[in-house]
């Protein structure tokens, strides 16, 4: 498309410009979402992007932009202006019914896969899969471990299986129920990301555009943890893992939560900015 294509017609770099300026007070990278935005609509990769500064957007293109910059202004994350995430090794699609996957939840995924040989069978359970990070990464790390996936949320887990598909693992099979209720037979690990914020907590308003019962438990962040670490030792085998994500500052609430439950060899993993995120403790063992 040429300069004077169209008569409204601005540049790529004109419009990354702008929309960079405008997201200045709603975004910690202004620039990278205005980049990513213009990139999903002209279905170009972020480096061909920077090739194509001359390139121009018609006013159909500008429009679609205008109307995704607003969303942004309003707090709406990236992720669901462009209808997938990345996490892990995964590209998944993301929508308002799931919670975006967040680099830090890796921090599970990474010490999953060094309780899971790679060598061997193994049954995991994935609570609370919401988009399927956690259970659809297990399952492509480990190929011969077969993974149960739930949620209480029956368009999540349509998303989930949607994931599955589109990353194509077979090793997963999904159940809805909350927490213990879709699990059967017994599990080597199992991994889960509740609800863990309390109620009332003042981060709570920014996630507005997340689902509320994904985020938050209604009380004091450890409801759902609690019955977690309560009801595995049920659905654990001989010496089985079960290790969960948790907030910033509920490292030693939750570390308590598996030692008054009985676990052994209870710990804690930090994520990427070396915050307390994931406890962890063995059923079972001496």
């Amino acid at each position: 498309m040429s300069a004077t294509a169209t008569a409204g017609a601005i540049t790529v770099a004109a419009a990354l410009a702008a929309g960079s300026r405008r997201l200045q007070s709603c975004s910690d990278s202004p620039r990278l979402d205005a980049e990513l935005l213009i990139a999903g609509l002209l279905q170009l990769s972020r480096s061909q992007l920077s090739a194509r500064a001359d390139r121009m957007l018609d006013e159909v293109q500008q429009s679609t932009l205008e109307a995704q910059l607003a969303r942004r202004e309003q707090g709406e994350p990236i992720a669901y202006l462009l209808g997938s995430q990345g996490f892990w090794t995964l590209e998944l699609r993301v929508t308002p019914d799931v919670l975006v996957p967040r680099p830090d939840t890796e921090t599970l995924v990474e010490w999953a896969c060094e309780r899971i040989a790679a060598d061997i069978e193994a049954d995991v359970a994935d609570l609370g899969t919401g988009s399927g990070a956690i259970a659809l990464a297990i399952a492509r790390e480990r190929p011969r471990a077969r993974v149960l996936a739930t949620d209480a949320s029956v368009a999540a887990l349509a998303v989930a299986q949607d994931n599955a598909s589109r990353n194509a693992l077979g090793n997963v099979r999904f159940a809805q129920g909350d927490w213990f209720a879709a699990v059967d037979g017994g599990f080597d690990l199992i991994v889960s990301n509740p609800p863990y914020i309390a109620v009332g907590d003042p981060h709570l308003p920014a996630l507005r555009h997340e689902p509320l019962s994904a985020l938050t438990d209604g009380a004091d962040g450890l409801r759902c943890l609690r019955t977690i670490i309560d009801g595995a030792p049920a659905h654990l085998k001989a010496d089985g893992w079960l290790l969960v994500e948790h907030g910033y500052d509920q490292g030693e609430a939750v570390r308590e939560l598996f030692e008054r439950a009985g676990y052994a060899q209870v710990q804690t993993r930090r994520d990427l900015g070396q915050n307390e995120r994931a406890t962890g403790g063995r059923w079972g063992a001496p």
